[in-house]
């Protein structure tokens, strides 16, 4: 018995040891010490990765457009006008028709505008002149024109009598009637198509504040 009793206290010497080799000098487990640290610095980086993640959407958000966030021009907020921009000697006649921002806040332009002239015969649509149609913020007070060719009636003939026109904005369905600035007819043609043309926003000038 004396022999298995001194068997059993070197065991527990042996592992005393052991745990002394293992633990710092105040006791506590390195290995623990280390584990919380080593998750305290991933637990930041995954925050600090999540916080540069979220603020670079955010600034990718607002940052894309001021532009993007104006709304396409009303009708009602355009005060819609038309002038005779033809000069003497010119092949074909013209008129420009301005768009002016009355509505308070930027607003945006894209595409061509709806044009038909009413006639004696009918209305007839312009066609579009197939140029570039660069999308246009127009500001509070700004204005921009766009033009209307259309051939002259120098045929000697009485031509096509035209009664007025009628304007519809880019992407709108409201559309305005005016008094017709030009020239009072038009040749009378076989009818294959359209002899009005109409061009961009800007083609008539760059607008500007007014």
């Amino acid at each position: 018995m004396r022999v298995r009793k001194l068997t059993f206290a070197a065991l527990a010497v042996a592992a005393g040891l052991s745990l002394t080799a293992c633990n710092g000098d105040d006791g506590t487990a390195q290995s623990d010490g280390v584990s919380a640290s080593s998750g305290s610095a991933s637990d930041s980086a995954s925050a600090s990765a999540g916080s540069k993640q979220a603020g670079g959407t955010d600034s990718t958000a607002s940052g894309s457009g001021t532009d993007a966030e104006a709304d396409k021009c009303r009708t009602d907020e355009l005060e819609i006008t038309a002038s005779d921009t033809t000069i003497t000697g010119d092949e074909e006649g013209s008129a420009a028709v301005t768009f002016k921002n009355g509505g308070g806040h930027d607003c945006a332009l894209s595409g061509y505008a709806g044009v038909d002239l009413k006639t004696s015969e009918g209305n007839l649509s312009a066609e579009r002149s197939g140029q570039a149609s660069d999308p246009v913020i127009l500001k509070s007070g700004e204005s921009v024109s766009f033009t209307i060719a259309y051939p002259l009636n120098d045929s000697g003939g009485s031509g096509v009598r035209i009664t007025g026109l009628v304007v519809t904005p880019p992407n709108e369905t409201k559309s305005v009637t005016l008094a017709w600035p030009g020239a009072a007819t038009l040749p009378v043609t076989d009818g294959t198509g359209s002899s009005v043309t109409v061009g961009p926003m800007g083609s008539a000038g760059q607008g500007g504040a007014s």
